[in-house]
């Protein structure tokens, strides 16, 4: 049988392999003139990112770098080497800052780091009603801190406050929270829990709602109860969220400022709520020497980051 010719079949015309017309020959160029064309905007939104990083926390960086070994005296500024960490070192609020910034994150570990997790527990056991509860933990974290803290402020009053009268109720004498020096960090520690604990509780949520139902199930056909089934299977399935949880919980702690500056005042009584950043804003702001500032800011920067890289080799070679 013989094929079709081009009168027996119109459409064989459209099979064809056409040929390039002449002079439509493709520039080189062409091809990546448009694919720049194309992410145009993708990349005028990376240069923004760029330049903000660059301002806003990359030239603060080394500014802080350059001024820890600068000195500024009559508009006069001299390079001093490391006369501004020996100044640092020889403060006596120096140690006294070290130990209890320390103190303030190892009770927050215990508080701000356990209690948001167990908070997750508890609320991914309802069937119902888990986005009400969910808004109700995130709601402190949508509240200005200035207004969380004046709240709790209210709240340990030693003449009026809540606390107190929870103590009457049972008997016990009223005690001065932030006033006494063994109380007071205790008591930034349970404000500071109070405010942050929504968002950390939010993720400890959904790694919780990601474990697999099976190994609960197959837990509980071995007999374990919620105990063993908590330790045998929501933590190892969730290690490495806590684990991340666990390092910024800890970086964010050793900075913190806004809660005893405003519930102590900074200081606290006898220099019990002193920290480390509380003394980089004394050194800047009440005694104007913003090299110092710059050299404690400095050895903030290098521990974090020193600890921030063991801790990161520690679980690398943990999962190895």
């Amino acid at each position: 049988m013989s094929a079709p010719t081009l009168a027996q079949d119109p459409a064989a015309k459209d099979r064809r392999p056409r040929r390039p017309r002449a002079g439509a020959v493709r520039h080189p160029d062409a091809g990546l003139a448009k694919a720049v064309r194309r992410n145009l905007t993708a990349h005028g939104f990376l240069i923004g990112a760029v330049l903000c990083f660059a301002f806003f926390s990359w030239y603060p960086i080394v500014r802080e770098f350059l001024l820890a070994f600068q000195k500024t005296e009559n508009g006069t500024v001299s390079w001093v080497g490391w006369d501004n960490f020996v100044t640092v070192w020889n403060d006596p609020a120096f140690g006294q800052a070290w130990r209890n910034t320390l103190w303030f994150t190892v009770l927050a570990l215990v508080l701000g780091f356990a209690v948001p997790f167990l908070t997750a527990l508890v609320i991914n056991e309802f069937r119902h009603g888990q986005g009400y509860l969910r808004l109700l933990v995130y709601l402190p974290v949508m509240l200005p801190p200035t207004a969380s803290v004046l709240l709790f402020k209210y709240l340990y009053d030693p003449g009026y406050g809540m606390f107190n009268e929870v103590l009457g109720v049972f008997g016990l004498p009223a005690r001065q929270w932030l006033q006494d020096p063994d109380t007071a960090m205790l008591s930034v520690v349970v404000a500071s829990t109070w405010m942050n604990m929504g968002g950390a509780t939010l993720i400890y949520l959904a790694a919780l709602q990601s474990v697999p139902g099976e190994l609960y199930e197959a837990a509980e056909l071995d007999g374990a109860g919620l105990v063993r089934k908590v330790w045998h299977v929501t933590i190892p399935q969730t290690r490495l969220v806590l684990l991340l949880m666990l390092l910024m919980q800890v970086i964010a702690t050793m900075q913190v400022f806004i809660e005893p500056f405003l519930l102590t005042g900074g200081a606290g009584p006898e220099g019990s709520t002193t920290t480390v950043v509380y003394l980089i804003y004394q050194y800047a702001f009440n005694f104007n020497n913003y090299g110092a500032a710059a050299a404690l800011g400095l050895l903030l920067l290098v521990l974090l980051a020193g600890f921030s890289a063991v801790y990161t080799r520690l679980s690398r070679a943990a999962d190895e």
